[in-house]
């Protein structure tokens, strides 16, 4: 389910870069708000808002196969294709896709910058403190992208821990930085950077010795560069998964997006969605996001 953008201007700015609004096939899923967004006062009231305006912002990142932006400005992904088919069904038909680091979706949302996030943003106590989820889309494993060979034999966050000299490359504000940091991985061990391609040119440059992200997203950079061998899922990584985050003064709209998402999941779209990006819905069934926000970190 790949969305077409008639046109798409990015605008960079304040460390986030903002995608226009005027959009024909990702925007005619779930909705592009206009420049500003509802009064922060409306935030109550987004639900009916997005209805009766027909657009609704998302903040997004451009981490394939969770989320991706293409040369053109097409955004698409697992999570903004879910996003676009639920929102559908809710009544909404646009949605305009904001790009902004991991570090800043949160803080973005609440400051009302965008209304949901849809992104990978995976599930833990101190995001589940911050939002509401959505239940859960999708549940991943964590792999380390290693020179070839694995030289260093880095298998597992306790061999990380072990050894003072490794340096793990990880994106700020993401999962594995918190799974690193839970650990007890010294920050001295931990190299950031800005994006998965940036992990993997800090690896080649012998910055960093292993590179940790979602096992997915590591073969989805593999397939343009044989350069470095991806690891098994690391087996002393949390189980995580992620889903649409809300303000917590979004009430309504998240009781209303569960209750479609549920329907949604039934249908063969939802599972076809899965499978194009890698992912296996099957795997999906039965997690709650109740207990994947039970996740440390």
């Amino acid at each position: 389910m790949k969305g077409n953008i008639s046109r798409r201007n990015l605008l960079r700015g304040a460390g986030v870069a903002a995608l226009g609004a005027s959009v024909a096939g990702w925007a005619t899923g779930c909705a592009s708000v206009a420049a500003g967004g509802p009064a922060s006062g409306a935030a109550s009231n987004l639900l009916e808002l997005a209805k009766t305006q027909g657009f609704i912002r998302v903040g997004i990142a451009n981490e394939p196969p969770y989320t991706q932006v293409d040369a053109d400005g097409t955004v698409t992904g697992c999570e903004p294709d879910v996003l676009r088919a639920v929102c559908k069904r809710l009544g909404i038909d646009e949605v305009q896709g904001i790009i902004t680091p991991y570090e800043s979706m949160i803080p973005g949302l609440n400051a009302n910058r965008w209304d949901v996030i849809a992104a990978g943003l995976f599930m833990k106590e101190s995001r589940c403190a911050q939002v509401l989820y959505s239940e859960p889309v999708i549940v991943s494993t964590e792999s380390f992208a290693t020179p070839k060979g694995n030289p260093k034999a880095i298998t597992s966050v306790a061999a990380v821990l072990a050894d003072p000299s490794l340096r793990i490359a990880v994106l700020p504000g993401g999962f594995e930085e918190g799974v690193l940091k839970s650990a007890n991985v010294p920050a001295s061990q931990q190299v950031k950077i800005n994006d998965g391609r940036s992990g993997i040119e800090a690896l080649k440059a012998n910055r960093a010795d292993a590179f940790m992200l979602p096992t997915l997203s590591l073969k989805a950079l593999a397939k343009d560069d044989s350069s470095f061998d991806v690891s098994k899922p690391v087996d002393d990584a949390p189980r995580t998964g992620s889903g649409a985050a809300f303000r917590q003064s979004d009430a309504a709209f998240h009781e209303a997006y569960n209750k479609e998402l549920a329907a949604f999941k039934k249908t063969p779209e939802f599972t076809e969605i899965l499978t194009k990006w890698g992912f296996d819905a099957s795997v999906v069934e039965g997690v709650t996001a109740q207990e994947l926000c039970k996740t440390a970190g």
